[in-house]
């Protein structure tokens, strides 16, 4: 149970690497302010809503205080008319209507209350989402100028390990061609001993012979030659 344990926590791990590599912090910051603005658009219908509520029930009252101030004037009506009866039945309605009143009251507090409150935190959720905003867009460029850095200095490492193997090539050309050179020079050196035969001369062995014979005879004879004028 251990080991799957640990190869859970490994597993994850790598999982979480692979999607921090992925993921892209800017889109990241996008789509929480956007989650922010939805919040905040929620908090508006809300206070809508309860503004839309409270004055609802402000026209109810608007009406039933309407409806008890004319049960009021049939009050006054029906004593003038002496009809104590009819006038007891329009004060009972009017009490009943003014209970209601009573509550309505108590309802639209309840919701200007309420109000107030979805009010002032949508004035500091703004405030808050502007200031996320503001920071938003500066790690944005922060990191859209570390990418940058990173790119460039990724280019020119990539130039300098290419310069490097480059710097290693024309090293070994210049060896190989120093050591053709020394091999060439080598080469003609021998040819010039006699000891390797230069095909290219376009003379074989037996020219070769005949001609030192020649040159070592025509030294003999400078030699004898100057002998005589010397005196020798």
């Amino acid at each position: 149970m251990g080991l799957l344990n640990r190869m859970g926590t490994v597993i994850k791990a790598k999982m979480d690497k692979l999607i921090g590599k992925m993921e892209d912090p800017r889109e990241t910051l996008d789509y929480s302010y956007e989650k922010q603005l939805e919040l905040l658009q929620n908090v508006k219908r809300g206070v809508a809503e309860v503004a839309t509520s409270k004055k609802r029930l402000q026209l109810q009252k608007a009406k039933v205080v309407q409806n008890s101030e004319k049960l009021d004037a049939q009050a006054r009506d029906a004593l003038k008319a002496q009809r104590d009866d009819l006038a007891r039945l329009a004060l009972e309605r009017k009490a009943a209507l003014t209970s209601q009143i009573s509550n309505l009251d108590k309802e639209i507090a309840t919701l200007e209350a309420e109000q107030e409150k979805l009010v002032e935190a949508e004035k500091r959720l703004s405030t808050k989402i502007e200031v996320f905003r503001t920071r938003k867009e500066t790690i944005k460029a922060q990191y859209s100028a570390a990418e940058a850095q990173v790119k460039i200095s990724e280019s020119v490492s990539g130039i300098s390990e290419e310069m490097a193997d480059i710097g290693v090539s024309i090293e070994r050309a210049e060896n190989k061609t120093e050591e053709m050179k020394a091999r060439s020079a080598a080469l003609d050196e021998l040819i010039a001993e006699g000891t390797l035969v230069d095909f290219t001369a376009g003379e074989d062995d037996i020219e070769r012979e005949l001609a030192k014979i020649s040159q070592k005879s025509g030294v003999d004879a400078e030699l004898e030659k100057l002998k005589a004028e010397v005196g020798r």
